[in-house]
């Protein structure tokens, strides 16, 4: 792949998504969306749950999608999402589907499949996005990662996500890996993973900050197990799994299936974050407890 040409004017990412969003709740883009929040304890992480009336209608819509023609929401984009140039490989658009005000996607501009391995393009235009405000990026490798469409997009909201405490709540566990370097395991994760910190001016404009994100996204590949695979000339991940990415921190975690019961989970759930549909899928949380939820959708520790 070429080396990225960036596009996004630094500065002004901020404006540009409070200006766009407002627009898009206005003439209806954006869909606004009521929430129940809940916080609901478990093994040293106070996860957010929250209950969205929204998911029923997104999980709706897909399924009027599916019964016609298969349908790219990202090409053509709706121009009232649409936030601002990344670069000459990828824009930002809107969640349509709004749930965290200020998510943004980070889409590719042709087609490429969602399986097929980050590269530095994406991390390039990632990290000039993550440079403008404090934010969590990830990525749900796919379907049975929670991802919806199979158009490659990252994803991005502001930090903090939590009222109280750390920034994120998983970050409650983090505590004992301070001063660590390399690969490591986040105590009390009982399920495979590899995390790492991160230098602290990996955002601050250095020149190789996405071949060195890259490389090391590769590391926690390894680490986990997870290879390349040639699928149609593609180099395609070899099973599906979670990214998660701060200023600070990365974080991986491979997947053995979407569901948890009739719960989809994608990779705000290991940033302890998770939502449901209805007062059923909340008990469901509440009884099973946020840990055993991740544990049912992970793949198991060798």
């Amino acid at each position: 792949m070429h080396d990225p040409r960036l596009l996004l004017r630094p500065g002004t990412l901020r404006g540009a998504l409070l200006e766009r969003s407002r627009h898009a709740l206005a003439c209806g883009a954006m869909q606004s969306i009521e929430t129940v929040e809940e916080t609901v304890p478990d093994q040293g992480v106070d996860f957010i749950v929250r209950r969205v009336s929204s998911l029923a209608r997104k999980h709706e819509d897909a399924q009027r999608r599916s019964a016609g023609a298969p349908a790219n929401p990202f090409l053509p984009h709706e121009p009232d999402l649409f936030v601002a140039e990344v670069s000459d490989t990828h824009f930002a658009l809107l969640n349509k589907f709004n749930v965290i005000e200020g998510h943004l996607l980070v889409v590719t501009r042709g087609f490429v499949h969602q399986e097929t391995l980050l590269d530095a393009g994406d991390f390039a235009a990632l990290a000039a996005c993550m440079a403008e405000y404090d934010s969590l990026g990830f990525y749900n490798g796919g379907a049975a990662a929670g991802a919806s469409q199979p158009h490659k997009h990252l994803q991005l909201v502001p930090l903090p996500i939590a009222k109280t405490g750390p920034p994120l709540p998983m970050e409650a566990l983090l505590a004992p890996l301070h001063g660590r370097t390399g690969i490591a395991r986040i105590p009390g994760l009982e399920f495979s993973h590899a995390f790492a910190w991160l230098e602290p001016a990996r955002f601050q404009g250095e020149a190789d900050a996405a071949p060195r994100l890259h490389a090391l996204y590769l590391e926690l590949l390894a680490a986990v197990g997870l290879e390349s695979v040639r699928v149609h000339g593609e180099v395609r991940q070899s099973a599906p799994y979670n990214l998660l990415l701060t200023r600070r921190w990365m974080l991986l975690a491979p997947r053995s299936k979407e569901h948890f019961g009739p719960i989809s989970i994608n990779a705000l759930g290991y940033a302890g974050s998770l939502f449901v549909r209805d007062e059923e899928q909340m008990d469901l949380v509440r009884r099973a407890g946020p840990m055993a939820v991740l544990r049912g959708v992970s793949v198991g520790d060798t």
